[in-house]
């Protein structure tokens, strides 16, 4: 348990710093809203193309990695759309609460992997993140329209802001650059390396600057609804798919972090834009983010996780 700790606790240390800043509101002004877009947009595809471009990924099972996770994934969302009317909640909070459930936090989960197994770590969290961040854009942007909640976002639109996405397309181009042999030639590694660098402590403190505490107070069934899914369900069927293909070790460990996750802030800006229920949605982001310093560590532990 030790280990683990010792692994997680300095990522949560600088959540519970981006917190800090985040009340008191330093440096003030529009800094961290521009903080965070130069992080999603160019500090952490940096890191993606990075790992991605240059990476082993033979020796990660992409196979066996995409049935665990990808499964688990597909598996809640149709059981939660299958349970849609029996849950009764209006349309905009189980869009939410549906990306509070498909969702992850990509930044903890890159973190914690390079925490926990090193550059192995590092380079099967890029693989999970080039397997999933699509699948959960996709299916978040099904439910908002299989719900009518658009509003005046368009299809269009809609699947227009997926194909711009910044961690897809640096999962394409790293993976491309990869498979074409090119790789990152001469000071181009180092120079996106160190861009890369950055994004996790910085990509940390701004998920604690994004923490609404006060929308805890308006939470209710859907919050508890959406967290017991997500930190407690998604690791158990994870587990249980991972013992079915055969995932073992570090990689394991990793499908496991990463269905354990809180999940990303990023969903707010989405049930802003596609009329979900944002405050709702700064509820379950918040909520499941303080209860993951807890069950996190403690689930790793239970099973095992080295």
């Amino acid at each position: 348990m030790s280990d683990i700790a010792n692994a997680l606790g300095p990522l949560f240390l600088l959540i519970l710093l981006g917190a800090a800043l985040g009340w008191a509101r330093f440096p003030g002004g529009d800094f961290w809203p521009r903080l965070e877009r130069f992080i999603y947009y160019l500090l952490f595809p940096a890191m993606l193309v990075a790992t991605l471009a240059t990476a082993d990924v033979s020796q990660v099972p992409v196979f066996r990695l995409g049935v665990t996770m990808l499964g688990t994934m597909l598996l809640l969302g149709l059981g939660l759309w299958l349970a849609k009317d029996r849950l009764r909640l209006s349309p905009p909070a189980f869009t939410s609460a549906f990306q509070g459930v498909v969702r992850f936090n990509t930044y903890v989960g890159v973190a914690g992997a390079t925490a926990l197994h090193g550059a192995e770590g590092t380079t099967t969290a890029a693989v999970a993140v080039a397997l999933m961040v699509p699948t959960a854009n996709i299916l978040c942007v099904l439910a908002f329209i299989g719900s009518g909640t658009l509003g005046s976002a368009s299809l269009g639109q809609s699947a227009m802001a997926l194909l711009r996405n910044p961690l897809i397309l640096a999962c394409l181009m790293g993976v491309g650059l990869n498979l074409g042999g090119i790789g990152l030639p001469g000071w181009s590694a180092d120079a996106i390396g160190l861009l890369g660098d950055a994004a996790l402590p910085l990509g940390l403190v701004a998920v604690g600057v994004a923490l609404r505490p006060q929308a805890l107070w308006r939470s209710g069934r859907a919050f508890w609804l959406s967290s017991a899914l997500k930190l407690v369900v998604t690791p158990l069927i994870v587990l249980a798919l991972a013992a079915i293909v055969g995932l073992h070790g570090a990689n394991r460990d990793i499908a496991l972090l990463f269905a354990a996750l809180p999940t990303a802030t990023s969903a707010y800006i989405l049930a802003r834009q596609l009329g979900g229920d944002a405050e709702l949605m700064a509820a379950v982001i918040t909520g499941q983010t303080l209860l993951a310093m807890a069950t996190l560590p403690l689930l790793l532990h239970a099973v095992g996780a080295s």
